[in-house]
């Protein structure tokens, strides 16, 4: 698979753009990729390690921590079926067998044609309307058999393509503008910020050093508060210092006596 295409490098670099560091921008990237190829590819992941100079092997150690990101190729349409405790008790596990033997496939493969990849969900919090799905992570619910097979027959023939785009492409409308702002405003709001952490220092310094003296002087040799007077009075008491284990064998009354 291709590394990311001109146009994708272009929101790429502008999305890297709103953020302080580039490897702020990590998981955006990701879905950029996923939204290119339908999966991020591994030549994908090698581009975005380089555009945000991180290694591929943290890339997809991100990557690989959310669900959401396919490192293998899917199908066009991604279809999940919840069959989590409300879904299961309204007959989620009942659907998952039914959409297996309608598409004539297991959950986690893809149909021979590529339209489909069917998987078992947890919860979707989509409770009220189970048993329900998504597609593509669009939701569907209070689904039949018979609506599930309607609606995979209208999905591919493209009923939905205003509702569902292909897998990756999680929003169709672009960012333009937001919170990109030109580098000069960002690097005068930088500078002020640091500018204002340092008087916030020097104005809390003089009082830090006053709690650091005070403390010094409190543990200072022959100042000894109430507790330290306490222990030692203990420590000279009559029996002070004897050994707790040898009172109490002494105390044994059988302590000596044959077995």
């Amino acid at each position: 698979m291709p590394r990311l295409a001109p146009e994708f490098e272009k929101r790429a670099r502008d999305l890297m753009a709103l953020y302080p560091k580039a490897r702020s921008a990590l998981l955006p990237l990701c879905h950029l990729a996923q939204e290119q190829d339908g999966h991020l590819s591994a030549e994908a992941m090698q581009h975005i390690a380089e555009l945000v100079d991180l290694t591929p092997a943290e890339v997809l150690s991100v990557a690989s921590f959310y669900d959401m990101f396919k490192t293998e190729p899917v199908g066009t349409y991604l279809i999940g079926i919840c069959t989590n405790i409300a879904c299961l008790l309204n007959g989620g596990e009942e659907l998952l067998h039914h959409a297996e033997k309608s598409l004539g496939i297991k959950h986690g493969d893809t149909t021979a044609d590529g339209a489909f990849t069917l998987e078992e969900m947890e919860c979707i919090a989509h409770c009220d309307k189970a048993p329900c799905l998504q597609v593509n992570y669009r939701y569907f619910g209070d689904v039949s058999d018979e609506a599930f097979d309607t609606l995979c027959t209208d999905v591919k023939a493209g009923k939905h393509r205003d509702t569902i785009p292909p897998h990756g492409t999680l929003i169709r409308t672009k960012r333009d503008g937001g919170l990109r702002v030109p580098a000069e405003q960002i690097a005068s709001e930088r500078a002020a910020m640091t500018d204002m952490q340092a008087e916030r220092a020097s104005v809390a310094a003089p009082a830090k050093a006053e709690v650091k003296a005070t403390t010094a002087e409190a543990a200072a040799p022959g100042d000894k508060g109430r507790g330290d007077a306490e222990v030692e009075q203990r420590a000279a008491a009559p029996g002070a210092g004897v050994d707790v284990e040898a009172k109490t064998d002494a105390a044994d009354p059988d302590d000596g006596a044959d077995a």
